[in-house]
């Protein structure tokens, strides 16, 4: 089994391709070392090459301390020790001595401000790592939770059913009754947070072209057996690149907020419409709005607007987060306009598959009006 092969080392042990802006100029400062020796009536020119181009490589590479005071210190004495004997020959005047300490002291003061960034950046890079690893551990758990619930609520679930249908006591049968209803809510609610723990997963999405006005038909016939005044508006042909699935879970949480929040004789209307490159699906409902002060939490996991009622009728707080996390993921946005008894109005911006076919709709197309009075018990 042959040895990995390792990168040609120099005879210091260091590798040429990751220090050779270093080698390059120690080579160069000693070519102004020998120029200051050779010309001393000029040799401040090559004096002051020395000292910038040392500050222009420290600022790209900032050594480590023992590194930084080892080139710094023979530097300062390698420039030091020629201005001396110039000096002492009367070749310069004894005040281009107080060059050298000047020039130490500018760069010691970049090495100061460089270490100090370093230092930061060290900490951020640390702090961020930090958080990503708490973040996947976030992830992991509920992913697991979630799975590892759903077996003990399914076995849980089917006995109180069982219990419900099988009891001749009332009493218990409501109590069993009660029972499901919760089991079934923690079941929605496991769904719904392994959903959002796997929003982000690269497979979270199998995409495809969606026809929208499919889409909103599809949704609508699902939904009308609720007791509510529906209405499908005229839908412009629009076709996206996305996850059927995903989308319709996503206006299955709009319309099922909308039916909370609504009665018998309030009306729900889905739409959609082109926005340049862009299709805007609309869930629209006459109920009782949100408040201004709650429009901007409103698609925060388990923000609820009202408490009680919103339990009551089964939701976790999270389907508006859903939302917000299927739109993320398919790079698109969802936005709100709502006021106290005016209803709301949720539209779904998606962008557009970038060879859709024409504006245009033909005489059969399926985006005409349907508008519904459902009366049943």
């Amino acid at each position: 089994m042959r040895d990995i092969e390792s990168p040609h080392p120099d005879r210091f042990g260091w590798p040429l391709r990751r220090f050779w802006p270093d080698l390059a100029w120690v080579g160069f400062a000693l070519a102004n070392l020998v120029a200051m020796a050779l010309a001393p009536e000029w040799e401040t020119v090559p004096f002051h090459f020395i000292w910038v181009s040392l500050t222009i490589l420290y600022g790209y590479r900032v050594w480590v301390p023992s590194v930084t005071a080892a080139v710094l210190t023979a530097v300062v004495v390698s420039t030091g020790a020629l201005l001396v004997f110039d000096v002492a020959r009367t070749s310069q005047l004894a005040d281009e001595l107080t060059e050298v300490p000047l020039m130490g002291a500018m760069f010691l003061a970049m090495v100061w401000h460089a270490q100090r960034r370093r230092s930061a950046m060290e900490d951020l890079r640390r702090v961020s790592d930090a958080n990503l690893r708490l973040l996947h551990r976030e992830r992991q758990f509920i992913q697991d939770a979630s799975h590892e619930l759903r077996t003990p609520i399914t076995v849980a679930l089917g006995h109180a059913e069982l219990v419900e249908r099988a009891s001749r006591d009332p009493e218990l049968a409501d109590d069993a009754r009660v029972v499901v209803d919760e089991l079934q809510r923690l079941g929605r609610l496991a769904d719904r947070l392994l959903l959002l723990a796997t929003s982000e997963d690269p497979d979270f999405l199998a995409r495809s072209p969606v026809q929208v006005e499919q889409l909103l038909a599809t949704t609508l016939q699902r939904w009308t057996p609720i007791v509510r005044r529906w209405r499908l508006d005229p839908a412009e042909p629009a076709t996206v690149v996305g996850d059927a699935d995903r989308l319709e879970l996503a206006l299955d949480a709009l319309v099922e907020n909308a039916v909370k929040h609504t009665g018998p004789g309030d009306e729900i209307r889905l739409g959609a419409k082109r926005q340049g490159d862009r299709v805007a699906i609309t869930v629209a409902d006459s109920g009782t709005g949100i408040p201004a002060d709650h429009l901007d939490g409103i698609f925060q996991r388990f923000a609820r607007l009202d408490q009680a009622r919103t339990r009551d009728k089964g939701g976790v707080g999270l389907g508006l987060a859903i939302v917000k996390a299927i739109m993320q993921a398919h790079g698109g946005t969802v936005r709100v306009q709502s006021s106290p008894g005016a209803g709301s109005v949720f539209q779904l911006l998606l962008p557009l598959e970038p060879a859709a076919g024409p504006v245009g709709a033909g005489p059969g197309a399926p985006g005409r009006r349907l508008e519904a009075d459902l009366l049943h018990g």
